[in-house]
């Protein structure tokens, strides 16, 4: 297989069929059922996806839980609003958190900023770090408890920028998996936010099992890549955690033979940064920048659920490193042509 170029993950997407509210039940999205050995694509809807797994198969999902990142402040002396993002949280000691300002050119090393009707959390600007990026330190007079009630309170869900509306309260709720346990991720895993209670009842009824890892997924996650070379494409580094209990299922599934799962791109690319030698699945805890692009060997996964992704994204490129290229175009094609919704309120691919 040659080199694969950027241009090949082009494709005309109408503006229009970008999700801005996800549907009204959380497991009645469309589901596109890809085979890429038969090259069938069955139309479905999310809850169906159970009449394609059985007793002992597995399905691995990211538990990370977004927080709300986005917050609204004021520059002290000229009160401009200010938007700060909340990226990552560097000491927990002194509060000091990475953080995207905009607009950016107006915050220097130094200022302040004052956030809450009653200016009730406090930033010092203390450095930059990219042209947006900055480093803060809240001040801020309490428990590390309540400063994070205090974020909580002020801070709002951190929609993706695709969507034009604005935050509306049922976000809270439907922009987080029901399975979200470990604090720290910026962007939801998208292909989890389909799975109802009842639908994950039925499944463990069925015999599926549930394999859980965790990756906190950055703001790098919607970066398009601009190099037309791919290999000269730089991933963000995530924090990414497996323990025993998940590489257990995990591992006896792939003995066994059966259907792993890897729901979304974000486990995907967990699982296959830490594969034994012998094609297993290792425990792991620190940072992982893997980018899984054509043409690529899967060693853990023999199965994905993911969502309806951006022209030039890597998460289309995992897509058709894992379905096969003309397979991937295949499918999306068909989903532009049967008007099913992209991104992260989208409709849902099941590849087999």
């Amino acid at each position: 297989m040659s080199k694969m170029k950027l241009s090949e993950f082009n494709f005309d997407l109408p503006e229009e069929l970008i999700a801005e509210h996800p549907t009204l039940n959380r497991d009645e999205a469309k589901l596109m059922v890809v085979n890429k050995d038969t090259g069938k694509i069955e139309h479905r809807m999310f809850k169906d996806i159970i009449n394609y797994f059985s007793e002992n198969d597995v399905m691995i999902m990211n538990n990370t839980k977004v927080f709300p990142a986005r917050m609204y402040g004021n520059k002290e002396k000229t009160g401009a609003k200010i938007e700060v993002f909340l990226l990552r949280e560097l000491n927990r000691e002194s509060l000091l958190w990475d953080v995207l300002v905009d607009p950016a050119r107006k915050i220097r090393i130094g200022n302040k900023l004052y956030f809450g009707e009653d200016d009730s959390l406090v930033a010092e600007v203390i450095d930059n770090t990219t042209s947006r990026g900055r480093t803060l330190r809240f001040l801020f007079d309490g428990t590390y408890e309540e400063f994070k009630m205090k974020i909580t309170e002020l801070g709002e869900t951190p929609l993706p920028k695709y969507i034009k509306r604005d935050v509306e309260p049922e976000d809270e709720e439907r922009y987080q998996t029901i399975f979200a346990k470990e604090e720290g991720a910026v962007a939801a895993p998208t292909a989890g936010l389909h799975f109802s209670r009842q639908l994950m009842k039925r499944l463990e009824l069925k015999g599926v099992n549930f394999a859980e890892i965790t990756l906190h997924i950055g703001l790098g996650t919607f970066r398009a890549v601009e190099v037309e070379d791919l290999t000269k494409h730089k991933m963000d580094s995530e924090q990414a955690f497996i323990n025993k209990k998940c590489t257990e299922i995990v591992n006896k599934g792939i003995a066994d033979k059966k259907r792993v799962c890897a729901v979304g791109t974000t486990v995907m690319r967990t699982i296959e940064t830490a594969v034994s030698t012998d094609g297993k699945l290792n425990t792991y805890g620190g940072w992982t920048n893997k980018f899984i692009f054509p043409p690529y060997e899967f060693s853990i996964a023999n199965c994905m659920i993911t969502n309806f992704h951006t022209p030039l994204s890597t998460l289309l490129m995992m897509v058709s490193a894992f379905a096969g290229h003309e397979m991937m175009h295949k499918a999306y094609k068909e989903a532009v042509k049967e008007k099913y919704r992209f991104y992260s309120y989208g409709d849902a691919m099941l590849i087999i």
